[in-house]
């Protein structure tokens, strides 16, 4: 896939897992492949430079090869924090990029065209995009400015933590993406993985898909 302009994607994965029973959801097994695996190889075509925020102990991402980054914030601040941080990486080493494009880790059927959808989407600089699809919007998934800094910066100083109150005041505009079709089944694209239960219904699609 041709990439139009240079752009680092930041895949989410600060959550505590609670739903799962804690540790890394995104390191379980789905299809024999890591869920975090699954989701950089569906990104890797379609943007210049993979970046994960995690928090704690990052060797436990060291097989991925890729750059790890803790928020900035202290106090697990949410994944607010984890734009903001990825944000932050992207002026320090990444001059030149205008936009990071966000994803969360248990979310492994995102379209493949995702980033450049965005990017074609963008218009005047500076754009600031988040994902919908029928089922309402995701706005973890989204297209950020780096000039949206210190926006970020200041919501977070005033505590909030939620990326979609933060989306919701700061007009992002919704980018629509149809249902995905996994077998026989129609998915939404940004279905998530949260309790065993998700990741049983995951397993199924891939079984099902040719």
């Amino acid at each position: 896939m041709e990439i139009s302009e240079p752009i680092v994607v930041v895949v989410l994965s600060g959550g505590r897992s609670s739903r799962m029973g804690g540790g890394d959801k995104c390191l379980l097994q789905l299809g024999g492949q890591q869920v975090l695996a699954r989701i950089v190889d569906r990104l890797r075509p379609q943007v210049t430079e993979v970046i994960i925020n995690a928090n704690e102990d990052p060797l436990r991402f060291a097989d991925f090869g890729l750059p790890v980054m803790a928020d900035n914030i202290v106090g697990q601040a949410g994944p607010l924090a984890g734009v903001h941080a990825g944000l932050e990486w992207v002026k320090a080493n990444a001059t030149g990029v205008r936009y990071i494009a966000t994803v969360p880790s248990d979310t492994p059927f995102f379209p493949a065209d995702l980033v450049q959808s965005f990017l074609s989407e963008a218009g005047d600089y500076p754009a600031f995009l988040v994902a919908s699809s029928s089922e309402g919007v995701h706005p973890v998934v989204g297209l950020w400015p780096v000039a949206m800094v210190p926006q970020i910066e200041a919501a977070l100083r005033l505590g909030m933590r939620k990326v979609g109150a933060f989306t919701k005041e700061h007009g992002a505009t919704e980018v629509f993406f149809a249902p995905a079709l996994i077998g026989a089944r129609v998915v939404d694209p940004f279905f998530n993985i949260n309790r065993p239960e998700d990741l049983g219904y995951a397993a199924a699609l891939l079984r099902e898909a040719p």
